[in-house]
């Protein structure tokens, strides 16, 4: 994609695993995805890495459910992770997340400079990546999940609730 895109694909992810992986290598091959209104499913089905075929086939498939819980499920692993070259692409695993501000540029007034601020990432540890196994992100609790002012402040949760002067709550 364009560089706005390759910017923000660096620093904002879903990645059960992030590789070079060619899906065009075999026809047994597959990415497929599935949506039940409940869970957002996308499963990499017997992808090779490019150039490195001889290494073998990979399956995994990431799980994104309403409730916020992510499962990243890893079927068919056939090399370390920290095996796979990262020359040619990032090899990452994990969750990041950005935002991107377009700031006046101090030395063309009329243009706009783009500054990506990556706020959170969790990175795996690549070694717990292997043949059937899986990792789950449960969601920690936030003052949205609560319908009003008072439950919010009265509630247990582990950070402060304070009132919000853009929203007016």
């Amino acid at each position: 994609g364009d560089v706005i895109h390759r910017m923000l694909t660096a620093t904002q992810y879903v990645a059960p695993l992030m590789a070079n992986f060619n899906p065009s290598y075999s026809r047994n091959s597959t990415v497929q995805y599935l949506d039940n209104g409940t869970v957002f499913v996308v499963q990499w089905d017997k992808v090779y890495l490019q150039g490195k075929e001889d290494m073998g086939s990979f399956t995994f498939q990431a799980a994104l459910h309403s409730t916020g819980r992510i499962v990243f499920g890893y079927k068919e692993i056939p090399v370390p992770v920290l095996q796979i070259s990262a020359t040619q692409h990032p090899v990452k695993a994990g969750l990041s997340d950005a935002f991107m501000i377009l700031n006046p540029s101090p030395d063309v007034p009329e243009s706009r400079r783009r500054t990506i601020y990556e706020y959170h990432r969790v990175e795996l540890d690549t070694n717990k990546i292997t043949n059937m196994s899986a990792v789950e992100f449960t969601p920690l609790p936030t003052c949205l999940q609560h319908q009003s002012c008072e439950m919010c402040v009265t509630s247990e949760l582990t950070f402060n609730c304070s009132w919000c002067h853009v929203l007016q709550r």
